[in-house]
């Protein structure tokens, strides 16, 4: 693949990835995670050997997914092969995947530990990518900021960022590393898609402002936002939304939902695509994001996903996209953008720039 292909993975670090990682959630299929996909070594392999054929150098997975089975399945794929040496691999650790009062969490005892047992499960003797899976609201961000640290200094792990953050946690995060000399985070994992927009208001500003990149989890909402849930039908059995517990995705508006994929369903027909292309197409343009983390139960659910990085978006389907599923202004953002909006920073343009022109509109009418 030629280097333009790859994305730096933050303005603040040198580390080039793929527009796409291949999310390992389904794998392993152990622990009550059935429904999220059962893909054993065999299985990985193949999607392994089509992520290389197609540039992908990015692998993502989670001490959390199957209670570790997944990180087991991906090291065992990994091990068959020196052709994979070159594939980069994030995962995590905060969630609570063990008995005892610190089986979760993000102190200094549970990541370290988790640490251990991701390496030896991955068979590697380091980690490219770490995140923090979560905020710990009880642990001071000074004694998990610092392990962060020595865990870089150590080498075992390579870059580290924190996932599900909100905007003024990330800015503390940040602070603290520049009080005490600590390396900093350099990218968010964070939920986004054409439905769910929640991060614009704080969390992608925030990346933006600070230099810290952005990798989306689930841009197809668990499956919401292929094309199968509509106002007259729902899958069957067999969809992780069905035969799963349904907690991930919370769906505050259906209609909006709907409305949403009726969009993305005009925009895939005009574009020869199909939905799931047409989303990940979007989401590769939006300001802020790095690159998007897409998981795939079967090696041609992969094929359709991959068939986005050759998409290109019309600027009338990209807006078309944005104006079905962009979230109402909350405070202070309209009123940032009634009273103030000529002294606009890259991170307010990223919320507020459509909002402007729209006042611009109404204003020169």
């Amino acid at each position: 693949m030629s280097t333009p292909f790859y994305r730096p993975l933050s303005p603040t670090c040198g580390l080039r990835v793929s527009p796409l990682a291949l999310g390992t959630l389904p794998f392993g299929g152990a622990n009550g995670m059935s429904h999220m996909g059962n893909l054993g070594p065999d299985d990985a392999t193949v999607l392994l050997d089509r992520a290389l054929d197609a540039g992908i150098n990015l692998m993502d997975t989670a001490n959390l997914y199957s209670l570790g089975v997944a990180e087991e399945v991906l090291g065992e794929a990994l091990a068959r092969s020196s052709r994979y040496n070159e594939l980069l691999v994030t995962t995590k650790a905060r969630m609570v995947v063990g008995d005892g009062p610190n089986g979760g969490g993000a102190s200094r005892w549970h990541l370290l530990d988790e640490v251990e047992k991701s390496l030896q499960r991955l068979q590697r003797d380091h980690i490219d990518l770490f995140y923090l899976h979560h905020w710990d609201g009880e642990t001071p961000l000074e004694e998990t900021l610092q392990t962060m640290d020595g865990l870089v200094r150590s080498g075992k792990i390579r870059y580290y960022g924190v996932s599900n953050y909100t905007g003024w946690q990330l800015m503390k995060a940040l602070k603290v590393c520049e009080t005490h000399g600590f390396i900093k985070p350099v990218v968010q994992q964070i939920h986004y898609s054409p439905y769910s927009r929640e991060a614009e208001y704080e969390m992608i500003p925030a990346g933006i402002d600070q230099g810290i990149g952005t990798q989306v989890w689930s841009p197809l909402g668990m499956g919401l936002l292929t094309g199968k849930y509509r106002r007259d039908s729902q899958p069957e059995s067999g969809s992780r939304m069905v035969d799963g517990d349904g907690s991930e995705m919370r769906v505050a508006d259906w209609e909006k939902l709907y409305s949403v994929v009726d969009v993305l369903d005009e925009v895939a027909q005009r574009s020869e695509a199909t939905i799931p292309q047409v989303v990940l197409a979007w989401l590769m343009e939006r300001p802020g994001v790095t690159n998007l983390a897409v998981g795939a139960r079967s090696l041609d659910q992969f094929n359709d996903l991959l068939g986005s990085l050759e998409l290109s978006l019309s600027a009338e389907d990209r807006q078309a996209i944005d104006d079905a599923g962009r979230p109402p202004l909350a405070y202070p953002f309209w009123h940032q953008a009634d009273m103030a909006s000529e002294r606009m920073s890259p991170a307010d343009e990223s919320i507020m720039a459509t909002t402007k022109r729209e006042l611009s509109e109404k204003f020169d009418a």
